[in-house]
């Protein structure tokens, strides 16, 4: 039982993370952590994965939307911006708790998980671009209608449900090394690593973002908001370029390294997480095993876990990736 948290003071807080191990819905907890055997001779590591696919949603942000959701007033009018996966938690949670949701995203977002923010009773908005744009346009409106605008990445509640997994992590039978946890806004990455550096400071949490969309990355170096003006990749759920200042913030004492992958490496994390593990990952959910690919030599003989975060991907992207 930990009797100290050495980061106590942290703005995401080790108490909260633990109540919402009790407070999310447990159908998005405890999900399935164990040694991909059929890749760890080819990556010359032990290889631990935590698939976060098999929920209602198909990725872990039911965590985090539903701790936040759980704390807002009935008849509280709500606004986000997503890809997808974030639309989807929020529309999931508000739904379980008849409250409405718009969700702003993008012109070209994944119709997949449209249809299904949609399907789960909320309202879809598309504006601009790219997620950044979309946002933006989000916050406009929130601030017009004076509804409530839930930032993925910015609100704390956010990030400490997604913490969940850390502690899940840490309950992992053998002591892990390191960890590589994809990197888009921050909320997966900041929350797990949160409880992870409570309650296993020697495990080192690695973040891994798309070569075409690194400004979070960039940022957590320079400790300030480094914006980019587009990004370039497949890879949406991390694809961000305009970073949240709290978020980039939350990073400093929590990572402690940061590592890219290119679309071709997360397009083949993906065929390999199908042909050996039968798990069908988005590229955002395959960056970290991207990673474990990419950097092998520098785990050779470690014990490593990576988050499998998502797996929403079209027909159309199906045959396109793994034909």
């Amino acid at each position: 039982m930990l009797t100290h948290d050495p980061l106590e003071g942290h703005r995401l807080s080790l108490k909260h993370i633990l109540d919402a191990s009790h407070t999310v819905d447990p159908v998005f907890l405890n999900t399935p952590q164990y040694r991909a055997e059929a890749l760890e001779r080819e990556l010359g590591f032990e290889l631990v994965v935590k698939v976060e696919t098999l929920n209602p949603i198909r990725s872990f942000k039911g965590r985090g939307a539903d701790y936040l959701v759980a704390s807002l007033e009935p008849g509280t009018q709500i606004v986000c911006a997503s890809a997808g996966n974030w639309g989807q938690a929020m529309a999931y949670a508000c739904r379980k708790r008849g409250l409405e949701l718009i969700c702003y995203a993008a012109n070209g977002a994944n119709t997949l998980k449209l249809e299904r923010i949609r399907a789960l009773g909320a309202e879809v908005r598309l504006y601009g671009e790219d997620f950044d744009a979309a946002k933006l346009e989000a916050k406009r409106y929130a601030q017009e209608s004076v509804a409530r605008m839930v930032e993925d990445g910015l609100d704390p509640l956010i990030s400490e449900g997604a913490g969940t997994l850390g502690l899940e992590l840490c309950s992992y039978p053998e002591p892990l090394d390191a960890v590589l946890i994809p990197l888009g806004n921050g909320a997966m990455l900041n929350g797990t690593a949160r409880a992870i550096k409570s309650l296993s400071p020697k495990t080192q949490v690695i973040a891994v973002c798309a070569q075409g969309a690194t400004s979070m990355l960039e940022s957590w170096k320079a400790n300030r908001v480094i914006e980019h003006e587009r990004i370039h990749t497949i890879a949406d759920g991390i694809g961000v370029r305009i970073p949240i200042l709290e978020a980039v913030e939350d990073m400093q004492g929590l990572v402690d390294d940061g590592l890219t992958v290119s679309d071709t490496q997360m397009v083949e994390a993906m065929r390999k997480a199908l042909e050996t593990l039968g798990v069908l990952l988005e590229p955002s959910g395959a960056a970290g095993l991207a990673a474990a690919f990419q950097y092998r030599s520098r785990f050779a003989g470690k014990r490593v876990a990576t988050i499998l975060c998502g797996g929403n991907v079209t027909a159309e992207q199906f045959r396109a990736w793994f034909s």
